[in-house]
């Protein structure tokens, strides 16, 4: 049974491309498949890499955990920075600003969610907004940074954080990890790819100069191209951007201007909006827009205007639709990264799309039989994932109060699907966030965008009515504790230079 066992096993992988997608899935296999499987990664230098995914959520720390990477090592190798959350400029309306933080308001103190008791003392005229009751805003908006306490007692336990990195660097760094460890980078074209006639299975690619490439398994990270998954396979793909409209980015490098912010921005603009994240050695910028509302040239036009600092290059094009593969998973090609679909960049999910769907992967490793069942629940679970993010970031196009150009003023009036407008409803009426199947963002993301965004509840959660708790009181107390505990942290610059500075030897 064992030997038989055995026979069916995956004995070799290709990896098709490289760049952040081709190499987070070439360092995870090879951490979790030390032995007994070849893994080779197909990429050509000719081919360039989108690498506009700059910015992160705190997910990434558990894949750079899972593969034993120092952090100290990895931020100063990839001119790291850290990120405690996003701002949203301009986006319920022009004017206002509101931040999505990583971590949760404030910590629990009753029965009842600390966001009721802030709506209510809001009712009673109190003024102070949602953001100064998380942890991460009180340090994002004094420009400061320290590691979350371990002690629970301790209001500084009570945020997280994610970063801002060079993906091209970061690539760079996870191919020195799974060469290391074994991985086999192949420079090339590829030139075709090869089917068995009956099952329609990849069972090779030929490289532009007439080498062969087979494997048991094919991991697709082609980028929008998705060699295998849709050159080869034909799986289909399902568009979002009656949703989702924009569907061109410029992205420009400048230089730092200013105190390194531990946060993203995203500011919105006439025709989409614009992301600013600070690395450190440059700040990456970009113009995400409808290109029915706007060309190309006006986009750059703007974007170059806008910038903190002088520009480092040209404005890159970027040209995207929307959506996801009809599956993810098609016979023996699982696809990774742009190739499986696309997420505008707004909640920085990008890499963290690449990170689920090699966690998953490995979660669901086949055999040589591909059982349909195995296939079937990967595919599953991934519609399940790209759906909730997709309802998350449409959820910041619907609620606006902006109409002062068209596409806001079709976001406002779109139609949404039906899982969002549920929850909009929910929270509208009671102040609730409902949770659904794999949502990737918490309900304090929810609250944030609800809140930010004017989604003002007309009434509050019923139990709280039942409770003898002075909220507001406690609230302020709160505020106070946040505000004096970031004092006591490093700027977010004497952190880095204290601890991971590009250039610098690492400290031990």
């Amino acid at each position: 049974m064992g030997q038989e066992t055995n026979d069916r096993a995956i004995r070799s992988i290709l990896i098709v491309g490289g760049g952040t997608a081709g190499w987070m899935s070439a360092a995870a296999l090879i951490r979790a498949l030390p032995q007994g499987c070849a893994i080779t990664l197909v990429e050509s230098d000719e081919i360039g890499t989108v690498g506009v995914g700059e910015a992160t959520i705190p997910p990434i720390r558990l894949f750079n955990q899972m593969l034993g990477i120092d952090e100290r090592e990895f931020v100063a190798r990839t001119f790291g920075s850290f990120k405690l959350g996003i701002e949203f400029v301009d986006w319920g309306r022009q004017g206002h600003r509101y931040f999505h933080p990583f971590g949760p308001y404030g910590r629990a103190f009753d029965t009842v969610d600390v966001h009721q008791y802030w709506l209510r003392a809001r009712a009673e005229g109190e003024t102070a907004p949602l953001d100064d009751h998380a942890m991460a805003w009180q340090l994002a908006k004094a420009g400061r940074f320290a590691q979350p306490s371990p002690d629970p007692r301790n209001v500084l336990s009570t945020f997280d954080y994610a970063y801002h990195f060079d993906a091209g660097l970061y690539a760079r760094f996870l191919r020195d990890y799974a060469e290391q460890r074994g991985v086999v980078r192949v420079e090339g074209k590829i030139g075709s790819v090869r089917q068995n006639t009956t099952s329609g299975f990849v069972e090779g690619v030929t490289l532009e100069d007439g080498r062969v490439l087979d494997a048991d398994l094919f991991v697709d990270c082609s980028g929008f191209r998705g060699l295998l998954i849709e050159g080869a396979l034909k799986t289909g793909y399902q568009e979002w951007t009656q949703w989702l409209p924009c569907d061109r980015a410029m992205a420009v490098p400048c230089e730092n201007v200013g105190p390194l912010t531990p946060y993203t921005r995203s500011t919105a603009r006439e025709a989409g909006w614009q992301w600013r994240i600070p690395l450190q050695h440059r700040t990456g910028n970009g113009y995400v827009f409808c290109s029915q509302f706007l060309s190309e040239q006006d986009a750059a036009d703007k974007l170059l205007q806008r910038l903190d600092g002088k520009a480092l290059a040209d404005p890159r094009p970027l040209r995207f639709t929307t959506g996801r593969r009809n599956a993810f998973w098609n016979r023996n090609v699982v696809a990774i990264g742009l190739s499986s679909g696309f997420m505008e960049p707004l909640e920085s999910t990008s890499i963290h799309l690449i990170q689920a769907g090699i966690a998953k992967l490995i979660a669901l490793f086949p055999d040589r039989s591909f059982d349909p069942l195995v296939i079937e629940e990967y595919n599953r679970v991934a519609v399940n994932e790209y759906e909730r993010i997709r309802d998350f970031l449409i959820l910041h196009y619907k609620l606006t109060e902006r109409s002062d150009s068209e596409l806001w003023r079709y976001c406002a009036a779109m139609d949404i699907p039906d899982t969002l407008l549920t929850k909009i409803e929910h929270f509208r009426r009671y102040g609730r966030l409902v949770a659904r199947d794999a949502d990737l963002f918490g309900p304090p993301s929810w609250l944030a965008v609800h809140i930010g965004q004017f989604n003002d509840p007309v009434g509050t959660d019923p139990v709280a009515d039942y409770r003898s708790v002075d909220g507001r009181g406690w609230l302020s107390k709160l505020r106070t504790a946040m505000q004096a505990a970031a004092q006591q942290t490093p700027t977010h610059e004497a952190f880095i230079a204290a601890n991971c500075a590009a250039g610098q030897p690492v400290r031990g």
